[in-house]
């Protein structure tokens, strides 16, 4: 299979474009990622070697945007792309409050040209989303089904709930094979230090305070990346036309008890927690009802979160080069940005 990933130098498309040509020797592989500050072409250098005749090659980078229909529909067309997976997307949820234009240019009009794209050449799309698009659960509500109504808090999930809404219009009018996905909180190898964890990993390793918003028992579901991986794969492979499938880790925590299990793992005291006042509009707990895509694809999670966070705290001990290269000026800004102002 020949396909087109959007965002493949992303945290989650890097794993996704490894992941995938490790499983399946004879697919190939167009990323198309515009490297803002967490798309790091570094991630997959070793994918651009040049082919030989004992080693045919598997992958191509394009440097390039989205929303650029005319780029997106000539890689489709140039490399006789059978699927598209869209990973693209401005992510972070703390960004999108300073900066929402970005993440609707991106999210919303940038998916609206990947689907104009994959209509005109017939094509499929797997449409990569998130949990946050159905707001927030109470304590004993039972965790996101498929059928739970969107009711997003922030502009990130907006702008990705708007780009959802995009894909199930395109294949209810233009009947767009296009396939949704949504995903609970990823963790694993190359996740950029804005995200909780990596971001407390960064902090305990130098002995730093970890700032932890609110009261820390906003409640998450874990998912390690490679599971994820194996979601969308399942979903690009055995996908319903028109459905949506959650995938989840089965792993709810509360962001407090994710840090004291890094300082555990790192050895550090808990005393370098600091309680920083809480982001707006911080949703209290997401989880995932996978049993549909248990039915229909066949998906379970294989990592638990304890063996998942083995596995990243040794990658990331493994990697300090790489983090050391992304903790760039755009990391501390963040930082000063975001927690500076709230200790």
């Amino acid at each position: 299979m020949n396909l087109l990933v959007t965002g493949g130098c992303g945290f989650i498309g890097t794993n996704f474009v490894r992941f995938v040509l490790t499983r399946h020797p004879d697919w190939r592989i167009v990323n198309l990622d515009a490297l803002t500050y967490a798309g790091n072409r570094h991630n997959l250098a070793d994918l651009e070697a040049p082919a030989s005749k004992d080693r045919p090659s598997r992958y191509a980078f394009v440097h390039g945007d989205i929303g650029d229909l005319a780029l997106v529909e000539g890689l489709i067309e140039e490399h006789r792309i059978e699927a598209v997976v869209n990973f693209a997307a401005e992510s972070h949820v703390d960004r999108s409050i300073t900066a929402p234009d970005t993440f609707v240019r991106t999210n919303v009009l940038g998916t609206q040209a990947v689907l104009e794209a994959c209509r005109r050449a017939k094509v499929r799309l797997v449409h990569i989303s998130t949990d946050e698009v159905y707001g927030s659960l109470g304590p004993s509500d039972h965790p996101f089904l498929e059928s739970t109504p969107l009711t997003p808090n922030s502009p990130y999930s907006a702008s990705k709930a708007g780009a959802d809404l995009l894909v199930r219009a395109y294949h209810e009018t233009y009947g767009l094979d296009a396939v949704i996905t949504r995903c609970s909180n990823n963790y694993g190898p190359y996740q950029f230090p804005e995200k909780l964890i990596p971001l407390m990993y960064v902090q305990a390793k130098a002995g730093q305070p970890l700032p932890v918003y609110g009261d820390g028992q906003n409640v998450r579901d874990w998912i390690y990346v490679d599971d994820h991986c194996l979601g969308v794969e399942l979903a690009l492979t055995k996908g319903r036309p028109g459905a949506v499938y959650n995938f989840g880790g089965a792993a709810e925590r509360a962001n407090l008890e994710v840090v004291r299990a890094i300082l555990d793992t790192l050895g550090q005291p808990h005393s370098l927690i600091r309680f920083v006042t809480d982001r707006p509009g911080h949703d209290r707990r997401y989880a995932m009802d996978f049993t549909l895509a248990e039915q229909e694809l066949g998906f379970a999670p294989t990592v638990s979160f304890e063996q998942g966070l083995a596995r990243t705290m040794v990658w990331y001990q493994a990697n300090a080069a790489w983090l050391a290269q992304v903790q760039s000026g755009e990391y501390r800004r963040f930082m000063d940005q975001w927690y500076g102002d709230r200790t």
